[in-house]
This record gives structure tokens, C-alpha cells and sequence, in this order.
């Protein structure tokens, strides 16, 4: 299978998770600023999880830049990182209706955990597919960024558990912007 048809049909599903994203936001009960104030925590957290899912767009994109083979691991891997993403809007709107309780926060949190996991089991399945000597094995032959995301996924289920369960998308904020500007190393391969 070529590289590209793998691009364009995760292109088309983020495509459409960012439509469903959108489609879980409800207009304010009224037409004035105050009844859209009422509603401001569902709007942020609607960006945060539409930027999340930009940056993973962004970052897989550059991915597939980096390699000319794929393979039946990457196949798979590939579709538990859509599986993971699909999951935002549902969890979006959780998030969005109870902010501070902690079973959505849990389950956002988990989402995006889950979400870095199968981000870095793709990885891995590129770089074996291409080879540890290929670009993208040498790029990612040691890349802390993907490890930090993951490790402060779990800080962040702890901090919510231990402190308060707005904590978890706190932290993932955090997270998103250490990921908002591309690898420079992919950049310059590019």
C-alpha cells in the first residue's frame, strides 16, 4: 500500500472528528455576551481538544513525510491512533457539561494518554518499517518530547486525582503548547 493512501484516510477521519468535535458546541439560550459567557467552559475546552487534534494532524503529517514505507504494523498502529482520537468529541462534551467533577476528567485525561500511546506506537512502526537507519530511525532514534507527553499524561490523571480534577486538562494544555511548534529536526529534513 503507498504511504499516501494511509495520509488521505487519516486526513478524511480528522476531517470528521473535528466536524463532530464542532458539532457537540451549543449555541448559547440566548442572544446576548452574558448567555455565551455561561457557556465559556465548553468553548475552551472544545479548543483545546480541536488545537490537540490539529497538532496531532500537524505532526503526523510530518511523519509520513519522513518515510517511503508502511506495512501491516503500521496499518494498525496507525488505526489505534484514529480510535484514540475519535474518542475527543465524546469526551470533549463531558468535559464541557461538568468541567470540575472528576469521571470526565479521568476519561479526557485517559483520552489523551491514550492518544500520546498510539501516537508512539506508530512511531515505532514507522521507524521498524524503514529501518532504525532510515530518517525517521535516526530522528527518533531518541525523542524526549514523545516520553514527556506521556509521562505528564499520567502526571496529569495524578494531579486531578490528588488535587483537583481540573488539573488533568491543565496539564494537558501544557502539553499542547510544548507540541504547537513542529520539530525543528523534521523541519530541517524536510
Amino acid at each position: 500500500m503507498p504511504k499516501s493512501r494511509i495520509e488521505a484516510f487519516t486526513d478524511a477521519v480528522i476531517a470528521i472528528i473535528m466536524t463532530l468535535l464542532v458539532l457537540e458546541l451549543h449555541e448559547p439560550n440566548g442572544p446576548t455576551w452574558s448567555a455565551f459567557l455561561h457557556m465559556e467552559h465548553k468553548f475552551i475546552v472544545y479548543l483545546i481538544s480541536f488545537v490537540n487534534l490539529a497538532i496531532y494532524w500537524n505532526n503526523h503529517h510530518h511523519l509520513f513525510q519522513l518515510v517511503r514505507k508502511v506495512d501491516g504494523w503500521v496499518l494498525w498502529a496507525n488505526n489505534f491512533l484514529i480510535l484514540m482520537m475519535t474518542l475527543f468529541p465524546y469526551v470533549t462534551a463531558w468535559v464541557g457539561d461538568y468541567p470540575f467533577s472528576w469521571a470526565p476528567q479521568a476519561l479526557y485525561g485517559l483520552v489523551a494518554l491514550g492518544t500520546d500511546f498510539a501516537y508512539y506506537l506508530l512511531v515505532r512502526a514507522l521507524v521498524r518499517a524503514n529501518g532504525k537507519d532510515s530518517t525517521i530511525g535516526q530522528l527518533f532514534k531518541h525523542y524526549p518530547k514523545l516520553y514527556l507527553s506521556i509521562g505528564l499524561a499520567i502526571v496529569a490523571l495524578l494531579l486531578g486525582k490528588l488535587i483537583a480534577p481540573i488539573a488533568v486538562l491543565i496539564v494537558n494544555v501544557l502539553i499542547l503548547l510544548m507540541w504547537f511548534i513542529p520539530e525543528k529536526a523534521i523541519e530541517k529534513t524536510l
